[in-house]
């Protein structure tokens, strides 16, 4: 396994989205799936079904991270154009993937069969593989370190699953946390000092209210395991030196 860190980016597509017509459940999947493979989601934009504003945000991302997934604008009508998009930022042609157009032939058999619209669905930038949809039978896409997902959130749970194992991932990362009726803003010293102790480890801080009383968990995260424990340990003391009660495992 290596101990490099390999990152994500993740490109949601759709105006559904930025006008709040639908609700996005794909970044915590995405996001959930990655971390299990031992991949860092690391950024993610929501950009318009706007072909220029798509090939820019996947030139961008794809270049800066290791992987690069979208979710959205692989369907059947003429505002999904992830594909087009996609094609025109790596250069190539768009074609009719074959085994895409016999998955969808066989599918949509005993449903009226291909027309126009379904067939959007077996087209490909030039050179891609196909990710497996068992739901809906359109296949998703991959093209070097691209991964065109469906939108749909069930659709694209059932795509992750079958990429699941295939992609090389870093060291684990790992956590532990700590919390109890803290405010944060009195221990804002304390956690940066912490964090700044060690380079390899990162603290989030997360707030809450409950039972009438302000409180904070705090995570802390590494992929060293020994650097970890010796982060929380100085964190804790630092907090007993307060006078904080806290609850490993947070509360």
């Amino acid at each position: 396994m290596s101990e490099r860190i390999y990152t994500a980016g993740l490109v949601v597509i759709g105006d559904e989205i930025l006008s709040g017509r639908t609700h996005d459940k794909n970044i915590a999947q995405v996001a959930s799936w990655l971390q299990v493979q031992n991949i860092r989601l690391a950024e993610v934009r929501v950009v318009p079904d706007v072909v220029e504003r798509i090939v820019e945000a996947v030139n961008a991302l794809r270049e800066a991270y290791d992987y690069l997934f979208t979710t959205g604008g692989i369907g059947p009508t003429h505002d999904d154009i992830t594909v087009d998009a996609v094609a025109e930022a790596l250069g190539v042609a768009v074609v009719v993937h074959p085994t895409a157009r016999a998955i969808l032939e066989k599918y949509y058999a005993d449903k009226g069969g291909l027309n126009e619209g379904r067939l959007r669905m077996a087209r490909v930038p030039e050179g891609a593989e196909l990710i497996p949809n068992r739901m809906s039978g359109a296949p998703g896409i991959k093209i070097g370190n691209l991964h065109l997902m469906a939108g749909v959130p069930h659709i694209t749970a059932g795509m992750l699953d079958a990429l699941t194992g295939t992609l090389e991932g870093g060291a684990p990362l790992l956590s532990e946390t700590v919390g109890g009726f803290i405010p944060e803003s009195e221990v804002a010293i304390l956690l940066r000092d912490t964090e700044k102790a060690f380079e390899n480890c990162q603290i989030g801080s997360y707030p809450f209210f409950r039972e009438g009383k302000v409180g904070s968990n705090f995570v802390i995260r590494s992929t060293d395991e020994a650097a970890l424990k010796a982060c929380m340990a100085q964190l804790c003391e630092g907090l007993d030196a307060a006078g904080f009660a806290f609850t490993h495992g947070g509360i």
